[in-house]
């Protein structure tokens, strides 16, 4: 993380103000929160879990300095020995999860945390806001390399996210979802992953003519280089970039690659290909970008438009048709008295929950094709392969986070196992999430105690 500050008071005020009523009140309570999609954005069939690198990283370091402690108190909200608690906290319950690149459908936890009730408040704001900006670019980045359909598609969005952090985090959830690398340099040096940039019409306009500005960047970059050929008139770009491939030719040097950032992709990619094999340069790519997205995309492949890859920033890096998940965290059981769980459920029109302490099961084909899930309670016997995987054990993290490039291959298996019909760009088809028959009875016995009381 590239953020400033500590992350102990990344939280919401009231977070705190209710650990403080139950240190006084509830200081031996335990509790279980799910953290789900309550429902899809449009044109959503499935989300890609991310952030769990981020969540593990943070409850390994969660401590509140003497400095928070002193801006704690300079609120004057907090008794001292609230403040004296924070002083030594340490998060001590357990964490479920999903791993990252997992596709899972609304109503399903991906996180479970059990903990002191305190400590399983204090932890909410950190993990909603990671798991939505995460999951959600993850999500969206999915849907982009589906319509690119094996065509590279690389991450061009760090001037467009909303902050320099999340730039970094789209970078890697947008690589977990299978884009090939990044323009994003600091992405680039913190995952090890690709890097991928060409040149800005400024660099063209900074050389007294296109056909300069080409020949000095292929002077310094050779082989790798690629040319912006759109900065004034395209028809005229792709002949210089002809020329400087010629020149390259002369000196043994193969050019790269051509970029069109603008006007009719498809059109001028037909044009630019015919006039490149024409001048006997089959083996220079084509690079789109430009405001694309999933569907823009689509159309240029339904074209059969010979552009070799894609370049997607703003639209991808801020998911602009889709920019909040519905992700939200919720109580399932709290114990008693006497220390025993007890599940609970929300009853309030439209933001129904779900009871109990779960486990997401997965049923799957002979090939491997996902066919549903079962939502059920976790000491249910459900056949299906379970979901949540234990990752902190009495406030140890227990689980080894897959390197970048085994979280990538597991989302590349998740997409491929899911039906066709939810890898429509739009109009996808549905997915039956069911839930056990146990935990049905559970939802049933306590709406009726509840109408019972009413």
């Amino acid at each position: 993380m590239i953020m400033t500050g500590n992350t102990a008071l990344l939280l919401d005020l009231y977070e705190l103000t209710m650990a403080q009523v139950y240190f006084c009140h509830k200081r031996n309570t335990w509790s279980t929160f799910d953290l789900f999609a309550r429902q899809l954005p449009a044109q959503r069939s499935f989300l890609i879990a991310a952030g769990l690198e981020d969540i593990l990283a943070y409850i390994r370091g969660l401590r509140f300095t003497p400095e928070s402690i002193r801006y704690l108190k300079s609120l004057g909200l907090f008794s001292r020995d609230f403040l004296r608690y924070l002083a030594g906290f340490r998060f001590t319950g357990d964490i479920w999860a999903m791993s990252e690149g997992t596709a899972f459908f609304p109503q399903e936890p991906v996180v479970r945390v059990t903990a002191p009730i305190m400590e399983a408040q204090m932890v909410e704001g950190f993990l909603l806001n990671t798991i939505n900006l995460q999951t959600m670019i993850a999500s969206k980045a999915a849907r982009v390399v589906l319509a690119a359909q094996g065509r590279p598609v690389y991450d061009f969005s760090l001037r467009r996210t909303h902050g320099a952090d999340a730039s970094i985090k789209v970078a890697r959830s947008s690589y977990i979802a299978g884009v090939r690398g990044t323009s994003n340099v600091l992405a680039g040096k913190l995952y090890g992953m690709g890097l991928s940039g060409t040149m800005a019409h400024s660099f063209v306009m900074a050389f007294p003519g296109e056909l300069e500005a080409f020949r000095a960047y292929a002077d310094v970059f050779g082989s790798s280089t690629i040319l912006l050929v759109d900065t004034y008139d395209v028809s005229e770009g792709i002949r210089n970039a002809i020329r400087a491939a010629h020149e390259l030719e002369a000196r043994g040097i193969r050019l790269s690659g051509i970029r069109i950032d603008s006007g009719d992709l498809t059109g001028i990619s037909f044009r630019a290909r015919r006039a490149l094999d024409a001048a006997g340069l089959a083996y220079v790519k084509i690079i789109g970008t430009g405001n694309l997205d999933e569907f823009g995309i689509r159309r240029i492949i339904d074209c059969k438009a010979p552009i070799d890859s894609f370049g997607v920033g703003t639209h991808m890096g801020t998911s602009s048709d889709a920019p909040v998940l519905d992700v939200i965290y919720k109580m399932s059981e709290v114990t008693d008295k006497r220390r025993n769980f007890i599940p609970v459920m929300k009853f309030s029109k439209g933001k129904v929950t779900l009871p109990g302490r779960k486990q997401v099961y997965r049923r799957m084909d002979r090939p491997g094709r996902f066919v549903k899930d079962i939502l059920a309670l976790e000491k249910e016997k459900i056949q299906g392969m379970p979901l949540l995987v234990p990752v902190v054990k009495k406030g140890v993290v227990s689980y080894r986070v897959p390197g970048l490039e085994v979280s990538r291959r597991f989302a590349a298996e998740s997409l491929a196992r899911l039906p066709a019909r939810l890898k429509r760009i739009d109009r996808p088809g549905p997915y039956p999430v069911e839930m056990s028959p146990g935990l049905k009875s559970l939802r049933a016995k306590l709406t009726r105690a509840v109408h019972s009381r009413q």
